[in-house]
């Protein structure tokens, strides 16, 4: 059973600033058709716009898993969960990130929440994992480990 999923799509603002190549390309092709340029950079857009949502990670808690992007790790291997906002995010992915920990960035979402794992056989410490909920992700987290208990 799926306690909590979401897929971390890109925000409007990168589709926006991905939309600037159809300008792009129908100023580069508008001295041959400008047609034709404007075709290109509407395909252009189209074609990175689709890729952009289709390959856009999932995260996933079950009753007995997490799966973030392609990782998955049995949720009696999660230890504490904290979830991280504005600049304690930002210290998180940046000046307090362990090199060893397991990482599901996006650029457009700040927030971030922090898994440690128990499984004394796994050299990651931790994962750090991008998410638009991060309370409700580390709340379902949390409670699956409650009920371990």
């Amino acid at each position: 059973m799926i306690e909590y999923s979401e897929k971390l799509r890109p925000s409007v603002g990168v589709y926006l600033v991905v939309a600037l190549t159809i300008p792009f390309f129908t100023l580069t092709l508008a001295p041959f058709s400008l047609p034709l340029g404007l075709s290109v950079g509407l395909l252009v857009f189209s074609g990175i716009a689709i890729s952009l949502h289709v390959t856009s990670p999932r995260i996933a808690v079950t009753t007995t898993t997490l799966r973030a992007g392609k990782a998955v790790i049995e949720r009696a291997f999660v230890g504490s969960v904290s979830a991280y906002s504005g600049d304690a995010a930002r210290e998180q992915r940046g000046v307090k990130l362990d090199a060893r920990a397991w990482m599901l960035f996006r650029g457009f979402i700040d927030p971030v929440v922090k898994v440690t794992l128990t499984d004394s056989s796994d050299p990651t410490p931790y994962w750090l994992i991008s998410t638009r909920n991060p309370q409700k992700l580390a709340q379902v987290l949390r409670a699956g480990r409650k009920s371990r208990e």
